[in-house]
């Protein structure tokens, strides 16, 4: 049987199907290496437990915020649009209302940063949307197999 992770390139993926495939292999397995705890210079969001710290200490999010936050901090670097964060979060198409998206993320910026005008977790990409910061450092990552 060939089991599939999230930690796979593209290119490991489909080597791995056209060499079952092409030995007749029917059975696939996909793994989905879910992270249960992301840390970044001294910000802790835990999946399971739904819990943000920073410094230790618990902020308080609410559903859409803590999905934005997950959302850009598991993917740190890539930039998302206001229309691609709407899709992911709100689980329906966008219909151009740019300010939730906006709203939501000062909402983060405020309980999360010490300088509204120095972001340091979630940076704005100016004319395309936002990211996570891929200069932190991530630390101490708990994986579910």
């Amino acid at each position: 049987m060939l089991i599939l992770t999230s930690e796979d390139s593209e290119e490991e993926i489909l080597n791995h199907i056209v060499s079952y495939v092409s030995t007749g292999t029917k059975a696939f397995q996909v793994v989905e290496n879910a992270r249960t705890e992301l840390r970044f210079d001294g910000l802790e969001i835990d999946v399971a437990k739904r819990l943000v710290r920073k410094q230790k200490q618990e902020i308080d999010l609410t559903f859409t915020e803590f999905e934005i936050l997950h959302l850009l901090a598991r993917n740190p670097g890539r930039v998302f649009s206001k229309e691609q964060i709407y899709n992911s979060v709100w689980k329906e198409p966008y219909f151009c209302d740019y300010n939730i998206v906006m709203s939501h993320i000062r909402n983060i910026w405020e309980k999360i940063v010490d300088n509204l005008h120095k972001p340091v977790y979630i940076q704005t990409v100016w004319g395309v949307g936002y990211k996570f910061n891929d200069k932190l450092k991530e630390a101490d990552i708990a994986k579910c197999l």
